[in-house]
Order: C-alpha cells, then structure tokens, then sequence
C-alpha cells in the first residue's frame, strides 16, 4: 500500500535512519538479546546522527522538527529489523514530551541537551506492584520538606522499560494521598541520588533486549527543582500525553503486522507440501488475504491518527481506538502467522516466533485494551 502521509523529506530521513538500523542495531541485536540489555553506545551514536529527541527545539540540542511522522518512522524502522529492545520511543515519543511541555527553561536546559545526545536514557515510572492501569492507585509518595522545600520520595516501581540504563526517571508520585487524582505530581529522580536503587532485570516473555526492571526509593532526597510543571498537576499531565504515547504503540503495533505478513508470504511462497507452495492452498491464501486487508484498514487509520496528532486533534478515545484495535491485531496476525509457519513457526530460529513473544505484551502496557474501551465508552457517554 503506498503511504501518502510522508513528503520527500520524510523518504530521505527513512532512508538514513534505515541504514543506521541495519549497520548499527540488527547484526547485534541477538547478542543484546542474550544479555538482556542494549548497550549505552547505541545511544550515543544515535544522538550523534540526530535521531533522538528530533522535537527539541535547536536552543536545547535539538532539530526542533514537530513532526510526529519522524518519530512513527524511528519506531516502523526498528521494529522491520526485529529490534524489538531498543528503548528510542520510550525516550523520544513519550518522556521528552513532558519536559518540552511542562518543564522550565532551567529544566530544559538542564536535561534536553544531553537527552538529544544520548547521555541521559531516560525512563517513566507509572506502574507499581500492586497499581498498573489504575494511577490514581499508586503508593509512591513525595513528602515536601517545608524547611529546604526537598521532596523525600519513597515507593516501587516495577515493568520500567530502560529502568537499568536509565539517567533520568519521571517518577509519579502522590504528594498528597488525601486528594485523590488531584495529589499527583511528577518527579524526576536522577541517577547518583541517595536512596534509588534498581531491582533486579525482568525475565519476559519477549521483549527480551529490553531492560524492563524494578526501582526502589528508599527515602530519596529530590530537590524541589526536579517537580516537573505544578505541585497536584500530574495525572492531568498525564492524561494530556497518554494519546501520544498510545499512538506510538499503534504504529509500532502495525509496523510489526506489516514485517510478520511479509515473512509470512515469503515463507508461504518457499515451503512445499503436496507438491506444491502452501500460499497455493485454499486455507492458507485466505488467511493472507484477510491479514492483508485488515493491515492495509489498520493502516489508513493510523496514519489518519498521526497527522491529527501533528494537528494538535488528536483525542484520547482516538487513541485508545487506536491502541486497542491495531494491538489486537497484531496479536491476531502474530498467532496466524505463526500458525502457517507450521513447526517452523514454534522454533525460536525463525523471526515470526520471536515477533509472536514480542506481540503480547502489546495490549498491555500503555494502559491495557480493556481500558481503552473503557475510555472509549465513557466518551460515548456511558
């Protein structure tokens, strides 16, 4: 399906973050796999080409380019060469955000530089053991100092992509558990202070190059200068960014249905029985036809979703459509897929079997599919 959303522009970024991702990332990524984590270099040697934090005005290091279609790019790029652990969209699409959004000009100039250069990996930390999809849950707390005006935060967090390679955490916190949703506030604890430690590296089913791990304040001394934006203002923030942050999950979502159909074809077109190519049977042309069509649907839908995000029209049950919908069928095509692999499909050798581990946790993080549809079904007005 030809795309109609990216200009020239657009081709010639694609073609070089392409590139980048073939010398730099795919001949590496099964060792970064084995060990659980992608070095700290990648980082580096992705600031230094410009592919991080591209939003960022050019004051703070930036290239200052508010274009959500580069972004989509970065995430559809990775993912076509199976680069399932590299954490760029955690860091570019949802983190950075928040501080061009809601941090002051001494913020800004205290992390964007170095996060656009890879020095500083950055991470959010939401979930907790015992509050995922339910924020106003958390058990994190922020206890203001009224001497100094310091924050002690104490809490967990756990299921914190980049939370071992992390500089910078925005954590959220409750600085006043009597008030509900209005005593959430974002924090950023940084690496070095006193009290923040890191659990140990999560063992998941897939994902498996990714550095998903727990955190531990233990009495934190966080200076009133890392509050991000207002005290009691964090689940607000949080609401008003949570549809970008879905809609990066949609388009990595579809970028992967798209890479498992062509490996499905490819292998459909090779793979004998009976005599003849498998894609030749009734059954197998059906399930490719229909992946097909539901991609290229998927597809129209999302990108229609990127150019209102860059439209500032973007709403939050669009995105939860978005995030629920395509999420499922990447699911779906990865189960199919696998399914017309046969044998093959079940062995870890092949692509498609790791494309099928790393696909379910799709319709989890990021606000699992039964909360989008909650959303979605309060704003119809139920």
């Amino acid at each position: 399906m030809e795309r109609t959303i990216f200009e020239e522009e657009h081709k010639m970024f694609r073609s070089s973050f392409r590139k980048f991702a073939e010398q730099e990332v795919a001949p590496h990524h099964e060792k970064w796999e084995k060990e659980g984590i992608v070095p700290r270099e990648l980082w580096e040697k992705a600031g230094q080409y410009g592919f991080l934090g591209m939003d960022v005005p050019e004051e703070y290091g930036g290239g200052g380019i508010k274009d959500f279609r580069y972004n989509a790019i970065v995430g559809e790029e990775l993912i076509r060469v199976g680069a399932s652990g590299v954490g760029f969209g955690l860091h570019s699409d949802i983190v950075i955000p928040y501080i061009l959004a809601y941090g002051s000009d001494e913020q800004k100039q205290r992390w964007l530089p170095k996060m656009v250069s890879g020095e500083m990996i950055t991470a959010i930390a939401m979930s907790e053991p015992s509050a995922g999809s339910d924020l106003q849950g958390i058990r994190t707390t922020a206890v203001k100092d009224s001497s100094n005006g310091h924050y002690t935060v104490h809490g967990s967090k756990t299921f914190i992509t980049n939370g071992i390679n992390s500089d910078f955490v925005l954590a959220v916190c409750k600085t006043d558990p009597e008030a509900g949703h209005k005593g959430i506030s974002l924090i950023a604890i940084e690496r070095g202070m006193e009290g923040f430690t890191r659990g140990r590296n999560l063992e998941k089913v897939g994902l498996k190059a990714q550095d998903t791990s727990e955190l531990f304040f233990d009495n934190v001394k966080v200076p009133s200068e890392n509050l991000l934006g207002d005290e009691g203002m964090g689940f607000y923030y949080l609401m008003m960014q949570l549809p970008q942050e879905r809609l990066a999950i949609a388009v990595g979502a579809m970028a992967a249905c798209q890479s498992m159909l062509e490996m499905t074809i490819n292998y459909c077109q090779e793979r004998e029985a009976f005599g003849r190519p498998i894609g030749k049977f009734q059954n197998s042309r059906f399930k490719l036809a229909e992946m097909k069509t539901e991609i290229t649907i998927g597809q129209v839908f999302i990108d229609r979703c990127i150019m209102e995000l860059n439209d500032n029209n973007l709403t939050a049950e669009e995105a939860a459509m978005a995030k629920w919908w395509t999420t499922d069928l990447q699911n779906r095509v990865a189960d199919q897929c696998l399914q017309l692999h046969g044998g093959y499909g079940y062995m870890l050798e092949y692509p498609i079997a790791k494309a099928w581990m790393d696909s379910r946790v799709q319709s989890i993080y990021g606000g699992t599919n039964e909360i989008m549809k909650e959303i979605i079904g309060r704003a119809m007005g139920f």
